[in-house]
Parts: structure tokens; sequence; C-alpha cells
């Protein structure tokens, strides 16, 4: 086989699975089966660079594909992971990418710089749970949304990672959208998210996450929204005593490979990555189900009150908004998504 065959994105989806329950037996890039480990080779040195910390999921799950590449590759590939932003911020590392510098990293709906269809990755109420996520990236919509990252940004999704669901926190508790009449509240410079909450009847203040607790405290804004993670870390217990579970955006972000560079791979360490890319998305889902549970119970631990919503409520209400907001190029792919069941 030419070694250099460029990578199709309907062999690339079976090769990786895109979902939790590809089968281990799936046929790999350019048709070559799932690899045992290879012949020795001179070593190839990666580089896979992304901005979070030691202790995040990503970052354990990026050692793991790490790992399986040297195992899979008899050691004549290796990945070097550099987390914190060691290698720049996201739009550095896309960049880097794109040149040849970089050869992977986790990025999401930042794509949409390059490819629109990307910010549906992060669409409020566009994704039930987990298990509709699953079947949706590994389905015709998650297929659509790769091409379309692939065909104009030159980066291969090679697998992907759940994200933490975005809950309101607040100093009130917040069962139901009626609740939220004016509600002073920051938001990323997201204007969708920004549309998303008008729709709500709150009002939304776009403002840098830097800036959010010293808000908080001195009642320059009543709530915000984010991951548990982040509400954690940014130690927003000091400030909000409630986490109303709205669980309004539910995403995923991609492990990303170069397409240049992975076209110049021969096809048996292509196929290493691949097969080392699904071993890492399985670690990955196993570390960010434990860790959710672990960040409830230290929130709760530290006073927060969680608090259950009336989701389809909140979905009902926003829904226009969210619809007015998309572009005619995607809005087909977003009603395709709401239609997976």
């Amino acid at each position: 086989m030419n070694s250099k065959t460029p990578i199709s994105r309907r062999t690339l989806a079976k090769s990786i699975g895109l979902g939790a329950g590809i089968a281990a037996g799936a046929t790999l890039l350019g048709g070559i089966a799932a690899p045992a480990i290879v012949r020795a080779q001179a070593k190839t040195t990666l580089k896979l660079g992304h901005l979070a910390n030691e202790e995040n999921v990503w970052h354990k799950a990026s050692l793991v594909f790490a790992e399986e590449v040297a195992k899979l590759t008899n050691g004549a590939v290796e990945v070097k992971v550099f987390p914190n932003e060691q290698l720049g911020k996201e739009t550095d590392l896309i960049k880097g990418i794109q040149l040849g510098t970089i050869d992977f990293t986790i990025t999401g709906e930042s794509l949409q710089n390059w490819a629109p269809a990307a910010a549906l990755l992060a669409v409020p109420y566009a994704i039930r749970d987990l298990d509709h996520l699953d079947k949706v990236v590994s389905g015709e919509p998650g297929r659509k949304i790769a091409e379309s990252i692939e065909q104009k940004t030159q980066l291969v999704p090679l697998t992907y990672f759940a994200r933490g669901p975005r809950n309101l926190t607040s100093k009130r508790p917040i069962k139901s959208p009626d609740e939220l009449n004016g509600l002073k509240m920051r938001v990323p410079n997201v204007p969708l998210f920004v549309s998303f909450w008008q729709g709500l009847g709150a009002k939304p203040t776009p403002m840098a996450f830097s800036e959010v607790f010293t808000g908080l405290q001195n009642d320059t804004i009543e709530a915000q929204e984010n991951p548990l993670a982040l509400i954690k870390s940014a130690s927003f217990y000091e400030v909000q005593k409630y986490v109303n579970q709205t669980e309004h955006v539910i995403s995923w972000i991609y492990l990303v490979g170069g397409s240049k560079k992975m076209n110049k791979l021969p096809a048996e360490q292509r196929a290493a990555i691949m097969e080392a890319a699904k071993a890492a998305q399985a670690a990955e889902r196993k570390l960010f189900i434990e860790d959710e549970a672990k960040l409830a119970a230290d929130l709760k631990a530290k006073g927060m009150e969680f608090i259950a919503v009336d989701k389809a409520a909140f979905a009902e209400k926003g829904r226009p908004a969210v619809v007015a907001a998309l572009s005619p190029e995607i809005k087909p792919i977003y009603d395709e998504i709401l239609a997976v069941k």
C-alpha cells in the first residue's frame, strides 16, 4: 500500500469509531486491520499541546494516547505531551498544527472561526445527555461536523471527549426560567450564549473569566454559568450559594491531528495513532464520570446547594433564540442532532 494514501473522512470515522460503542475490530485507516505491535523503525517525535493542567482528565487521557502510540508502534513514534498552554493558547495551537510545528491538540467550538459547523459542539439544549452525545457524534450529524472541520481547517478529529455540563450558579435558587427575569449574569463572549440567556429573560453580560469572582463579590453580577470543574477551581463557592442544575450545554471536544503530517506517516503508524485515540477516549470517559461525581461532592462539602430545575421549560423557552442565532449553513445539522433518538 502507498504509505501516503490520503485520509478520507468516511474511512477515518470507521477507523476511530467517534463513539463509545465502536467495535474493537472495526477496519482502520486505508483498510488496515487493527494494528498489532509494528516493527521497530527510526523514531518519530510528535508534539501534543493543550490548555489543561496536569490534574485535568484531558491531560490524563493525552498521556494514555502517548503511551498507546509508543506501545503500538514499538517505540517508533513518540508523542510528547505539553499541558498548561506551554506551546501556546488554543488559537496558537490550531495554527501551529496547520503550519506543521505542532502535531496534536484538544479543541472544540473555537474551530468555528474556520469551520462554522464547529459551533454545533456547544449549542444550548442540543445534546440531552451522554448517551445522546455518543449517538450524535458517532452518527450522521457528527460525521458532517467532523468532515467540515477537516476540509476547512486541515485538522483531523481523531476522537472526542465529553465535557462537563454547564450549570447556572446564583445567590438564590432558580428552578424555572420565569425566575430569571432581569437576572444580571456573566456569560462568555459567545453571541449564541448571549442570545440564549436573553431569550430566557435574564440580562447576560459578556465578561472576562478572570473578572467573574470580583463581579460576583461586589454584586456587579448576581450569577454565572460554567461546568463544575471551573466553578470549583475559581472558588465560586465562596461567593455563590446555589448550583442550579440547568445542564444547558452538554458538549464535546476533539483530539485532533494535522492532516498533512498524518499523510506523511507510514500507513501502519497512522493506524496505530487511530487505535491509540480510541484507547484515550475510553480512559477519558471513565475519568470524566468519576471526576464529575467528585466535583459535585466537593462543592456540596464547601456549602453549595444543588437545585433540580425544570430543564424542559428552559429548553423550550430558549430554543427560539437559539434557532434564530444559527446560520442557515449549520441549521440543518442542528435539526439532525435534535432528531437523533
